[in-house]
């Protein structure tokens, strides 16, 4: 199995390096490609080329958007790339965006970039060998990055 792993210069944390010490510190033999691009909206085209061109089974497209209307922007331009290119490549690309307006401190939102991240590289692990993981997980309230909510308690 081969993981692509998208990224942006643009972001100002390196959420692929922790993408890819999450996948190979619980799997072993799976190989990693990296792609690193300019800005948010390159990473639609990056993951395809990563699923077409490189033979990936899945991608994981990590970007940090500012937080300024503009950027907002781009994020939801890059969210429907990436729904396009899985839509055009029948396979799975998970997004992974950390948005600089969700922590109030530079620190709060590296420790944020860090466990979404981490929490999305065990999501690919789990879409790719071990898919009733999430079938178990189903209607638990779960998100990455931030505390779990739980399942409605009705």
């Amino acid at each position: 199995m081969k993981i692509g792993i998208c990224d942006t210069t643009f972001a100002r944390y390196d959420m692929a390096r922790i993408a890819i010490e999450e996948i190979k510190n619980h799997v072993s033999g799976v190989r990693i490609e990296r792609y690193t691009v300019p800005g948010i909206k390159d990473l639609p085209v990056a993951a395809k080329k990563l699923l077409e061109e490189k033979e990936c089974d899945l991608v994981m497209a990590l970007g940090m958007p500012g937080s300024e209307p503009i950027d907002k922007q781009c994020a939801h331009e890059a969210s429907l790339g990436i729904i396009h290119a899985q839509l055009l490549t029948n396979k799975h690309i998970i997004e992974v965006f950390v948005h600089e307006d969700e922590a109030e401190t530079d620190k709060e939102l590296a420790k944020l970039a860090e466990k979404r991240t981490r929490e999305h590289a065990i999501n690919a692990i789990d879409l790719l060998f071990n898919p009733r993981n999430l079938e178990r997980m189903a209607g638990t309230g779960q998100r990455q990055g931030g505390e779990d909510v739980g399942p409605l308690g009705i």
